[in-house]
Parts: C-alpha cells; structure tokens; sequence
C-alpha cells in the first residue's frame, strides 16, 4: 500500500507538470550573465560545468517556474539558488537547435515567484560528452558525410571545436522547438535567442586535461597560463555582448603564426606553408582603414576540408588548404572587418559594413563589375525577405521589420550592405565605412545618430533614405523607363527627354545611362518612392539604348530598366 501511495504521488508529480509544460512559457526569461567554470577532457570527448547564471524575468507576469536547456548529450547534476537546492524535473525535449537534435529540459521550480524585470541567481551544474553528432541533418534527409561537414562540432583528442546556440547547446539555453522540416524554423528561434540576449554577458574559464593551445571567441581575460592544479591548460575569457555572436571554444595542438598589429593565424604541423601564405593575407587587409585600432582576429585552422568558414567574435575557423583561395580572402575580409566594428552594437551596421568590405575588396581588385556581381548574387535572399514580410503585414508598412528592429539575421545583413553600398556611390566615397572613425559607441543612444554622423561631413539631408531604408521597412523600389522622346539638336548632338517611373514604396538614388555609338553618359537621379521623375540628357551620336540602374540599387525587377530607342523616331 505504501509503494501505491509512492507511486501515486509521483505520477500526480509527473501529471501536474505535463500541465505546467503544455503552458510553460520557455522564453519569460532572459540570461543576462553567464559566469561559467568549463573542463574539458578531450581524452573522454568530455565536458563539465559548474557555474552561475543570472536570470531576468521579461514576461509580464510573475514566474514560478524556469526553464534550463542543454544538449541532450549533457545532463544537469545541481541546480541551487541562494545555498538551496532547488527542485526541478527533468525531460528530453525534442528540437534542432541542438547537433543532437533533442534537448535535456530542466523544469526548475524556483524559491519564489520572480516579478517581471525582477532577477534571479541561479547556481548549476552539468556534464556530459560532446561527440561528433549529425542526427538532426540526417533525419531530415542529409547524407551521413554532408552532415557530419556542417555538424563538426565535438570534442576529441586531436581537435575540439564546440560552437553555441544554434549547433551545440553546450550552455543553458530556453528556446521553443525547432524543426529543420520547417521552413527558416531554426533561423527564427536562434534570431529571436540573439535578439533578446545582445546584451547580456558571459565570462568563462576553460581548462583543458592536456596541454593544447586554448581559442574563444571572446576576449582573453589576462592570459593562457599552465594551471598549478596540473590539469593541462587553462584560459579566463569575456563576451560583452554574447548574444550578438556565437559563444565558441576550440582545443588543439596548433603552431601559430602571430601578424604584426595583433591577430594570429593558428595551424597544424603539415599546413605551415599554407598558413604563412594566410598570415600574408591577413597583413594586408584593411577593412577598415584607420579604424578601431589594429585587429585581433584569431583564424584557426580545420582538419575537414569541406568545412565551410565559421566566424564568431574574433574567430575565424577555416580549413587552411594548398593556398588562399577568392572565398578564403573574402572570408577574411569579413572577419577583420566583424573583428574592428565590434565596440559597434547595431547590426544592421556591423553586418551590413561587413558585407559591404568584401564587394568594395572586389571592386578594388576586379573592377565594378566584380563587385555588382557579388552584391546581385545576394539580392534574391532579400527579394524573398520583402515578399515574405509584405505577406505577414499585409503590404502595410512593417517598421517591426526594418533594419533597426528585425531580428532575421540574414535579412538585416543583405539589406544593410546594399544601404552602405547605396550610401557609398550618393556620397562619392569609396569606403562609407570611414564614417566609423569618428564614431563614438557612448553617444549611440538612438538611431538618428548614425545617420546625423554621415550627414555633417556631406553637407547632405539623407532624411528620406534611412526613413526608406533603415527606419522603416517600405520594401524595394521598382524602376520603369516610362517614355523617352529624342529630338537632333542644331548644329549637332541630340536631346532625349526621359521620363522614369519608381513603381516601389522605397526611394533611392539611381543611376541612368544613355547609350550611341562609342558614348555613354550617365546621370544619377533621386526617385522617391511611387512617383517619376523627368531628366533630359545630351547625347553626341545617335541614342540607341537606355538604361536605369547598373544593379547598384537592389530593386524588385530589373526586367524593364531597359528602353530600346527606334532612330526612326527621332525628332528632326
């Protein structure tokens, strides 16, 4: 009787917290501070937790219950609040935002009832192996070899790399369910993670059984430094601003190869030769001339070549092949660039310059046309973004999507390197990220900022284009050649009156190109959106073609920018 009394208590247990789960909001909290002790046994693909985390309740209501989330490959020990252990239920809850595709769920019930924007200290512990794990690409249909290329993460004795939110949860995490059957479900949830934690922190100290060289994706608090508990290595390190990266750690037997004015490239003994060439690269790029001082980029080398790259905050991980390759320099390009933008916190700015280095690294070394080719190979990913976000607003204007509130990464960072490119060509300069050595992180209290800063020293109101373009979201501007009359000028030369229609709600400055025998002249014109404008042109031959937009401006259809002119219809 008293074991049916037991277990009757403890199904009741069970029951009422399937009920608590069917409700549970997994996202009333926000981790506002990771203080984390890592150890790591590359031997046993091991790793072990000890830490605190700070907890901020941004629901609007009062919480009883957290939810912890790692790995299903980890599993939680302790959870303590205050010197107390606290209850709490353990589950598998199934997602793909874990390599593993599932999660080890802690139903923590707390000391008491946290009222939003109230915090809580929680004490915890877990541990567990990190193995080589392609399960949740496998089971929506990836071969087992492909999988294995974009789900590296592990940790071994020869090379371990574990990358954060989004591949491993190696760190407590609270996210809703994620199935890579759905379509952009992964993106939405890890972007909606990034959002609500850019500001928070996390400071860890890894230590590693064996002496390895130690890489974060985080600043070095202090040094690497033989640890007197003859535990291997060990390494404190920082992440101000976790949320806007990837939290990634990495364990390996490198040689390292350091480049005047601070950033190392770090190899394995057979590709010495390959990483001097790297180091060579790495001297020479210049982003971001005169910037936020001298980069301290760490770019770590792979044992799979068919890894793609992976950058973090000050980490760059590729594999190091025969020599570096258009993609390995563009690559690099965008993680000096990630690396020296860093004390700028609106991504819309980071990313998008960061983007935008790699087609002016183009331009500069291959000509314009390179560098169009680069930027209309992103434009369908945005094409699709606006038809997407027309959709869900329905086609009212959606300020919840612009780029100064989206949470879609891929988005914002499409969109705002074709903005600094536009910004770029309206205000004749090169590189629009030289605006960033005057910019100053501490008077970056709102928006307008950025854009009073690039207008002072152009003399220009670019009011109308951040409205179009950054502040809201009035999706893409869509040029037409609506008419073009040409009359013959006396003695010599002709006229052609050319009227352009923007079928699109966003404005921009675009270019026109008349084109004859041996000429073309070219005008830029300010179109705001749903309106024309009229330009006349002056042509020494005969025109025979016009054009608007040399795909400098990223519009919605660029089937009709061309106008054919019949020279029998020349005014005499």
């Amino acid at each position: 009787m008293k074991f049916f009394l037991s277990l009757l208590f403890s199904l009741s247990v069970l029951c009422g917290s399937a009920v608590n789960c069917f409700s549970l909001d997994r996202e009333a909290f926000t981790f506002t501070n990771y203080n984390l002790d890592i150890r790591i046994d590359p031997a046993q693909q091991r790793l072990e937790a000890r830490g605190r985390i700070a907890l901020r309740n941004d629901s609007q209501t009062p919480q009883k219950v957290a939810v912890l989330q790692i790995s299903s490959s980890l599993h939680w020990s302790s959870i303590r609040s205050d010197g107390d252990t606290l209850q709490f239920v353990l589950q598998p809850y199934t997602s793909d935002i874990d390599h593993t595709g599932a999660l080890s769920e802690a139903l923590v019930t707390l000391p008491r009832p946290v009222p939003p924007k109230a915090l809580i200290d929680l004490d915890i512990g877990y541990e567990g192996v990190i193995v080589l794990d392609g399960t949740r690409l496998i089971r929506a249909g990836a071969p087992e070899s492909d999988a294995h290329s974009i789900d590296w993460d592990q940790i071994s004795l020869n090379f371990t790399a574990v990358r954060g939110v989004g591949y491993v949860e190696w760190y407590p995490v609270a996210t809703e369910s994620v199935s890579l059957s759905e379509e952009n479900s992964l993106s939405e949830v890890v972007d909606r993670w990034k959002a609500r934690h850019a500001d928070s922190a996390m400071s860890i100290v890894l230590k590693n059984t064996i002496d390895q060289t130690i890489l974060f994706s985080g600043s070095p608090d202090g040094f690497v430094y033989q640890s007197d508990e003859k535990i291997g290595k060990m390494g404190a390190f920082s992440m101000v601003r976790f949320g806007t990266s990837v939290p990634t750690f990495v364990l390996a037997n490198y040689g390292r190869i350091d480049v005047k004015g601070g950033s190392s490239v770090f190899y394995f003994s057979n590709h010495e030769e390959v990483a001097k060439s790297f180091a060579e690269t790495v001297a020479r790029l210049d982003p971001i001339p005169g910037g936020s001082g001298s980069s301290q980029l760490q770019v770590a080398d792979v044992p799979d070549p068919n890894i793609s790259e992976f950058v973090s905050e000050g980490l760059l991980l590729l594999p190091l092949k025969a020599s570096v390759t258009e993609e390995d320099r563009l690559a690099l390009v965008y993680a000096i660039a990630k690396e020296r933008l860093a004390r700028i916190h609106r991504e819309w700015i980071s990313e998008g310059l960061a983007h935008c280095e790699q087609a002016i690294d183009l331009e500069n070394r291959r000509g314009r046309a390179a560098a169009l080719s680069y930027l209309e190979a992103h434009r369908s990913v945005l094409i699709a973004a606006e038809k997407s976000i027309a959709h869900e607003d329905g086609n009212q204007e959606g300020d919840r999507n612009s780029l100064i509130q989206s949470t879609d990464e891929v988005y914002v960072a499409s969109k705002a390197m074709w903005v600094w490119w536009m910004l770029g060509d309206m205000l004749h300069q090169k590189d629009p990220g030289l605006f960033t050595l005057v910019y100053n992180p501490g008077e970056d209290k709102e928006p307008s900022y950025v854009q009073r800063l690039i207008e002072k020293p152009s003399q220009r109101d670019l009011g109308w284009f951040f409205d179009d373009w950054v502040y809201h979201d009035r999706g893409l501007p869509d040029f037409k050649i609506d008419s073009a009359f040409t009359r013959k000028l006396l003695p010599e030369g002709y006229m052609v009156t050319i009227t352009v229609q923007n079928m699109g709600a966003a404005g921009a400055e675009v270019p026109l190109v008349v084109k004859s025998a041996g000429e073309e002249v070219t005008k830029r014109l300010l179109i705001r959106g749903n309106s024309n404008t009229i330009v006349r042109v002056e042509t020494v031959n005969v025109p025979e073609e016009i054009v608007v937009n040399d795909g400098s401006i990223p519009e919605s259809d660029f089937s009709n920018n061309t106008f054919k002119i019949d020279p029998g219809e020349i005014a005499k």
